[in-house]
């Protein structure tokens, strides 16, 4: 697993850089001065937020959990986005391997 933060002192912290490596997170972190590197992250948040968190009250943890991995699901299947030229994102890397092989 990778996981991709901005260089916050919490996220360079000795402590938190060994709990990812206690249990094998890859820590990546944005270049110095680089907002865009954490945009497609922060667009599918704002997307996992407005169209479905903000609008579905969870009795459970396990049913929040759930509903995210759904909602993964359908954003990488399903939703199409102008970015990618309006393919889903499993369209566009099966399009991007059959030009490179």
């Amino acid at each position: 697993m990778l996981l991709h933060s901005d260089r916050g002192s919490q996220y360079c912290a000795f402590d938190y850089q060994s709990l990812l490596k206690r249990h094998g997170i890859i820590p990546s972190h944005s270049r110095a001065g680089n907002c865009w590197d954490n945009a497609a992250m922060e667009s599918f948040f704002r997307s996992l937020k407005a169209e479905r968190v903000h609008l579905t009250r969870y009795g459970t943890y396990d049913e929040a959990r759930a509903d995210v991995f759904d909602y993964i699901r359908f954003y990488n299947h399903h939703r199409r986005h102008s970015t990618l030229g309006y393919l889903t994102p499993v369209e566009f890397e099966q399009r991007q391997s059959a030009l490179s092989a």
